[in-house]
């Protein structure tokens, strides 16, 4: 038996002496209202009304009980409410500032669609961190290693021009005795200024004999963008990044990276139910891809805005294996 609804039939038939009022202010039929009743009733083992044709008159019981019930169904009301402020209470949720903002928006949007309120937060790595330790977050999505990750993002090289192979070997950067003009340098964001990420490139550089100041941390996407665009610099980024800059994208030829995603709650949040609502929007706002989708994207053409192939006028043979 619903003992909450069968004592809300109750309360409002007797505040109002009639079955057929009491029904429709508890927005219910008059046969429910009395099916109500009479289980109760039956619960109870005592009749709560005297019935005419006209008139449900409370019996003694009834009186004696229609306080007790009005309670129970006003702490069901209160339940209710605080039931459904609880689940609009926004998600604050820290995202690295990787997601563009037609991205964010739409993981919004799409958080709307499904009943959950979402307050961004856009940080950096140690700041998302941050946030999460000192619960000033709901939820943050961190930087982790790929074999940690919920959601990977294959990471490559970007240039402004069209390099002409479809992988870039970063020993095209070494600079040789008879080479003019400043040395190329390879750019990080600041969100891959993480360990899985910032170390293999240290690593590489040194082992391929590049000069310490060719792998830059950027203070920021901008900057970074800035100096690639005037240059023939090279930046560190998914094939998403680079299709929104208007650069284009190849996989390193040296080494395998990939940027790793977890979600992970502070005290009060449930990351494993937002992220079965919110998965697939949250791996699109990150920019994941398919492998079919990864190499599409390595092919010749210029990524949308970018410098046509005959603009290009950089070495390289086109072969697979060549330089930038």
């Amino acid at each position: 038996m619903d003992l909450v609804g069968a004592c809300r039939a109750f309360v409002s038939v007797g505040e109002r002496g009639s079955f057929t009022v009491g029904a429709a202010a508890a927005r219910m039929s008059q046969p429910v209202a009395s099916r109500r009743v009479a289980a109760l009733e039956e619960r109870f083992g005592e009749q709560l009304f005297e019935r005419t044709s006209r008139r449900a008159v409370l019996t003694p019981f009834g009186r004696d009980m229609l306080p007790v019930a009005r309670q129970l169904v006003q702490a069901a009301d209160v339940l209710l409410h605080e039931a459904e402020a609880a689940r609009r209470k926004p998600w604050r949720l820290a995202v690295p500032g990787i997601c563009s903002t037609a991205g964010l928006a739409r993981l919004v949007a799409e958080a709307r669609g499904l009943g959950v309120t979402l307050d961004l937060r856009v940080a950096d790595p140690a700041r998302r961190t941050e946030f999460v330790q000192a619960q000033q977050v709901r939820a943050a999505l961190l930087a982790v290693p790929v074999d940690e990750a919920r959601w990977s993002v294959p990471l490559g090289v970007a240039a402004a021009r069209d390099p002409g192979v479809k992988r870039v070997y970063l020993e095209t950067l070494r600079v040789g005795r008879a080479s003019s003009g400043p040395a190329r340098r390879l750019w990080l964001q600041p969100e891959d200024d993480v360990p899985h990420v910032r170390d293999p490139l240290t690593r590489l550089r040194d082992a391929l004999g590049l000069r310490p100041a060719q792998l830059v941390v950027a203070s920021d996407l901008t900057t970074a963008t800035a100096e690639v665009l005037s240059s023939r610099d090279l930046l560190v980024c998914s094939t998403a990044q680079a299709e929104e800059l208007g650069l284009h994208w190849r996989p390193l030829g040296e080494a395998t990276l990939h940027r790793g995603f977890a979600l992970v709650a502070a005290a009060d949040g449930n990351a494993q139910r937002l992220e079965a609502r919110l998965g697939d929007a949250i791996a699109r706002c990150l920019g994941t891809v398919t492998a079919a989708d990864a190499g599409a994207r390595t092919g010749s053409s210029p990524a949308r805005g970018g410098v046509p192939p005959a603009a290009a006028g950089l070495p390289g043979s086109g072969a697979e294996g060549g330089g930038a």
